[in-house]
């Protein structure tokens, strides 16, 4: 789960993090308030969407204007830049360019920079660790810095059973060429990130940039946070921080019906039972030539109601002209499956074609199901012969 900026300075600066004094706006009345709270004489009105490369982006309705990142100075100007922001649509290489509307901005005290710098907090996969990674490079996106110096990027990996030391913090901070009072200020801003990070449960942390101010100190000019989904029942207060305005429509009915569904661009729909299988379908498609339009795992438990869902939020998707149902029966039953298919296929008025293969439990009860329903299903005899035959059916219907 993702917050906004604001959302996460509010949460960083509860663990002692060094941020921005900072209020949140949704209308214009509203940021001038905050500007006249905040003081002056310099503010930052910012843009609050779930996405990077704000400062860089532009606005649909002025192309060749500002970006969604701001410093004025003077609360008219905050008016006004808050007037251009609210309602609009930002779009950045993030957002892609059908873009995002700005529903709420952030306004901020200026911040004296004397040195612009980057560090991220999150989990390593690999080593099963926590790795913090900084680059005197802040600003700038950590992809660039790694392609192009990436001797730049200083990396700490810390064990979760014996947690974060002193020695990791200075590790960074002697990296990023801090001195004197810089060093000290560094290693208590990356203490209080680690301790936000593992009693949140979050599974990113990134500061980009991370500023030394002219009196030496460190702080978090942004804050970009996630969270791990499956850890979110313990942290209430966060899961309300939720914004589903940000996210998209049919992934956020997925995850109310317990479906992992990650919208793609291509045109092949595709129901899965198992994440590692899904993924070896999405592979599959692309190797006989067409692209996945989705990933969507229905998981083990997926109940017939469950699966008439996730065919339904497949073929909202218009870019769909084909879908693969791929089921491995082991603790998900194939009719149960094919139960499920056949309801939502004669609920939606099934227009594409459909190919599924089923292997396993009740194997052959499903395929009598399917059999008997009347419907036009390709049937696959295995993973390859399914994904071949609704690759040939789409572009045959073309």
């Amino acid at each position: 789960m993702n917050i906004h900026e604001y959302q996460a300075k509010n949460l960083l600066r509860n663990f002692g993090v060094a941020v921005p004094r900072g209020r949140a706006a949704h209308s214009v009345t509203e940021a001038a308030s905050a500007a006249q709270e905040l003081g002056g004489p310099i503010w930052v009105v910012k843009s609050q969407i779930h996405a990077g490369g704000r400062g860089a982006g532009h606005f649909k309705n002025d192309p060749d204007g500002k970006g969604g990142v701001r410093v004025v100075k003077s609360v008219e100007e905050v008016k006004a830049n808050a007037n251009e922001m609210l309602s609009h649509v930002l779009v950045t290489k993030q957002t892609g360019p059908a873009g995002k509307e700005v529903k709420r901005i952030y306004i901020e005290e200026g911040c004296d920079i004397a040195r612009e710098l980057y560090l991220s907090m999150l989990l390593d996969r690999e080593t099963s660790r926590i790795i913090i990674m900084a680059s005197s490079e802040g600003g700038m996106d950590i992809e660039e810095v790694a392609e192009k110096t990436p001797e730049k990027i200083v990396r700490v990996t810390i064990d979760p059973a014996t947690g974060i030391s002193g020695f990791h913090a200075r590790n960074i901070a002697f990296g990023l060429g801090l001195e004197g009072k810089q060093i000290g200020s560094c290693v208590k801003l990356i203490m209080a990130i680690y301790k936000a990070f593992t009693e949140l449960d979050a599974s990113m942390v990134e500061v980009n940039p991370l500023v030394v101010t002219g009196d030496g100190t460190v702080i978090a000019l942004d804050a970009k946070m996630n969270f791990d989904d499956n850890a979110l029942f313990r942290h209430g207060d966060i899961e309300d921080l939720r914004d589903e305005t940000e996210e998209d429509p049919a992934e956020l009915e997925a995850s109310k019906h317990e479906l992992n569904y990650i919208k793609l661009d291509g045109s092949i729909g595709c129901m899965v039972n198992g994440a590692g299988l899904a993924m070896a379908t999405m592979d599959i498609i692309k190797l006989y030539g067409a692209e996945p339009a989705n990933f969507l795992d229905v998981g083990g438990g997926a109940t017939k109601e469950r699966v008439t869902t996730a065919f339904k939020i497949i073929l909202s998707d218009p870019n769909v002209e084909g879908i693969l149902v791929n089921i491995f029966g082991g603790i998900m039953r194939c009719d149960v499956i094919a139960e499920g298919v056949v309801a939502a296929a004669k609920e939606v008025s099934l227009s594409v074609p459909l190919v599924v293969r089923l292997e396993g439990t009740n194997v052959e009860l499903g395929k009598e199901i399917i059999a008997a329903s009347g419907l036009d299903i390709i049937s696959g005899d295995d993973l390859g012969d399914a994904a071949q035959k609704v690759v040939a059916a789409v572009k045959g219907a073309k």
